[in-house]
């Protein structure tokens, strides 16, 4: 994956994220960027904190939450 991408995605641990796969839109907080793989922490849904660990290269787009 891009190195370019991943400096991107760390340098933005903490903020609210979208990420489309080509089955899944994961929205939460983006909390870590290591090698391959991005972990977000899912708000909403049925749960209070569902990880998701997601690999890079599954990733089409992202998409931040702009602040308000």
């Amino acid at each position: 994956m891009n190195n370019t991408f991943t400096a991107e995605l760390a340098s933005r641990v903490g903020s609210t994220i979208e990420i489309a796969t080509d089955n899944n839109l994961i929205e939460g907080v983006l909390a870590s960027v290591s090698l391959g793989v991005v972990l977000v922490i899912e708000t909403g849904g049925y749960s209070d904190s569902n990880r998701r660990y997601i690999a890079l290269n599954a990733i089409n787009f992202v998409r931040f939450s702009s602040a308000a």
